[in-house]
């Protein structure tokens, strides 16, 4: 399974929280990322997104059509990505949320124990697990001011 967690891009100050918007920088963010994980995405994967605005428009930027998961929603927990994930035995998922849901969810995954990793907005944290490995592999951490 390749689990990647991408925070959604940068977005604009203000309430209601789930209604804020990606900034212009945002827009471009999430277009830059989402042209790097298209070129090296497998070749079924599903996407799945936050209700808040901010993530349906990041998520946009990689596909035209998403599931919207209320399980990554700003308050979610990281038992509950996951579960909305299928971890570990689910199909490819690309997975758009907030912190500090995906770091923490980082964190369990690749250290085994519970801890808010940073995560810069718009970067995307790619996990892969095969087979019987009781630890997934981090395959790349990458944000869009590198791609």
């Amino acid at each position: 399974m390749e689990l990647i967690l991408w925070r959604h891009a940068d977005a604009e100050m203000g309430n209601p929280d789930g209604q804020r918007r990606l900034t212009d920088k945002g827009l471009k963010q999430a277009e830059r990322m989402a042209a790097w994980l298209a070129a090296r995405l497998p070749e079924e994967y599903v996407v799945m997104a936050s209700p808040a605005v901010r993530a349906q428009q990041t998520a946009r930027a990689l596909a035209g059509q998403f599931k919207t998961v209320p399980d990554l929603d700003t308050s979610a927990s990281a038992a509950q990505l996951l579960r909305a994930c299928g971890w570990p035995h689910g199909a490819n998922v690309v997975a758009v949320g907030h912190q500090p849901t995906i770091g923490e969810v980082a964190a369990l995954l690749l250290a085994g124990t519970p801890a808010q990793w940073a995560v810069k907005k718009g970067a995307v944290v790619w996990l892969s697990l095969r087979g019987a490995e009781a630890r997934p592999r981090l395959k790349a951490w990458i944000s869009p001011d590198l791609v």
